[in-house]
């Protein structure tokens, strides 16, 4: 059964017709990595066929960290080369209107773990959470992704990036994941594994563990004997990959010297010394991304030789929009932002033999959705105390059906957007409202506000209903 949107109808004028970020030129370049020829064109999604209950699968979700709407090969970046992720995207659905929760890095994985908006508990306030405190966090107390299907029997696993709260209040350990190696952290150097002057920040569980080498290694070596555990137990299982990469600083594999110079202003207590505002490159930006690429493809090389992958549903995007020396291309705004460049994202969804391949939708999700999906596909029910926001995909991914009208929400403490169908509302730090018609200018650039004010009134009120169920920022 095909959807049938107004949104999907948009497809041959949006994203096959080249407008779109990732269009035809980069469906063609899913070809060159070699998933099926050049001349592989993606198709609108179409949900395969299913009969009786979708079996419960093992759930993979790997995030990137800052990675921008067009960085990788398949979205479209002209000078990135992304062939692990490109492969992913043909194996199955790839999304162009993907949106993370948040424009920051904590708020994003708060939406995720606990499947609400980040403004729902003190912790998801902090944009981002950057030192310990007893209410920066995800509360033990609180279901999460993790708790709830821990009880359905998965076994769970995270490793890299928790950023959900510090110890000794929180921990992945305390929020229902069985296995954590990591860092607690939204940002640390890739081989001193400094966040902060007295920060050092790599923990085998709550314990800290010392291995000089470079980050992103680290945690590809440990997602693949996850991997492998996994391969030996009965149980289906949950499994959150978070890298940092490519997050600042902008560190390669061969950086030590650069890493040492950066460690050294940390030690010295310089302020912003691992924002590294000094240093960085495209190019260095590019062999950032490739290396994230590159260690993709040997955990999800790992998984298929393991026989795992036609049991698995593997979710990857980026926790927000890009940094620096991302490429947004044809979004404004980035990382921190609530314009299209710092939530719209790259989203891929695979699930061999339930998933069609080399699709794409333009159907807008977001985060949240995520979270209710897998529950779903899991069989466990979310905790009643703590109503989820988003809405599962489960009946549009696997019978076709067409996703619920719903309002996309985003906040910031200087910011605030709504998307609602095409329509857009946005407000920006100077205090003005703007609407945008996404489907003719996602660039955001013909303001619509004056033009249609019943239209921006509508979604303003919109916003401000959600926005009252929520908890206020401190002052």
């Amino acid at each position: 059964m095909t959807q049938s949107t107004p949104a999907t109808r948009g497809l041959h004028r949006r994203t096959l017709a080249g407008a779109a970020v990732g269009a035809l030129g980069a469906a063609g370049a899913v070809g060159a990595t070699g998933a099926a020829g050049p001349a592989a064109a993606e198709q609108p999604f179409r949900a395969v066929a299913q009969r009786g209950r979708v079996p419960r699968p093992n759930i993979l979700v790997i995030l990137a960290d800052d990675l921008g709407a067009a960085d990788l090969g398949v979205y479209g970046s002209p000078n990135i080369e992304t062939p692990n992720l490109d492969r992913l995207a043909a194996s199955g659905l790839r999304f162009t209107d993907g949106y993370s929760a948040g424009a920051v890095c904590s708020p994003t994985r708060f939406a995720l773990y606990t499947g609400r908006h980040p403004g729902r508990t003190p912790g998801g306030l902090q944009e981002p959470i950057a030192a310990p405190a007893p209410t920066a966090g995800i509360p033990p107390e609180h279901p999460t992704l993790a708790s709830l299907l821990r009880a359905q029997g998965y076994a769970t696993s995270m490793v890299g990036k928790w950023h959900g709260g510090f110890l000794p209040w929180f921990s992945p350990l305390k929020s229902g994941w069985d296995y954590f190696y990591g860092n607690y952290s939204g940002g640390l150097d890739y081989f001193s594994k400094l966040y902060a002057k007295d920060g050092y920040d790599l923990w085998e569980g709550e314990q800290q563990v010392k291995d000089p080498r470079y980050y992103t290694d680290i945690l590809t070596e440990k997602a693949v004997d996850v991997v492998r555990r996994n391969a030996r137990q009965s149980r289906p299982w949950l499994f959150n990959l978070n890298f940092t990469t490519p997050h600042w600083p902008w560190e390669g594999r061969g950086d030590k010297a650069v890493s040492d110079e950066i460690t050294a202003k940390v030690q010295a207590g310089v302020p912003r010394a691992l924002f590294h505002d000094d240093g960085g490159s495209l190019e260095k930006y590019t062999e950032m991304v490739e290396s994230l690429d590159r260690s993709i493809g040997r955990v999800l090389d790992e998984l298929r030789r393991t026989g795992q992958d036609r049991d698995t549903i593997v979710l990857f995007q980026s926790d927000n929009g890009g940094e620096r020396f991302s490429y947004n291309w044809p979004f404004t705004g980035n990382k921190a932002s609530v314009n299209e460049g710092g939530i719209r994202v790259p989203m891929i969804v695979s699930w061999p033999g339930r998933i069609g391949k080399r699709q794409v939708s333009d159907v807008p999700v977001y985060t949240t959705d995520w979270t209710a999906t897998f529950l779903e596909l899991a069989g466990a029910e979310p905790d009643p105390a703590y109503p989820l926001d988003g809405t599962s995909l489960v009946p549009h991914l696997f019978r076709g059906r067409e996703v619920p009208e719903r309002d996309l929400f985003w906040r910031t403490r200087t910011m605030r957007a709504l998307r609602r169908g095409e329509l857009k509302y946005l407000r920006t730090p100077d205090g003005v409202d703007h609407l945008y018609d996404l489907g003719a200018d996602q660039r955001e650039q013909a303001d619509l506000a004056k033009r249609r004010p019943a239209d921006l009134a509508a979604l303003r009120s919109a916003w401000e209903s959600v926005n009252a169920t929520l908890l206020p920022y401190p002052a």
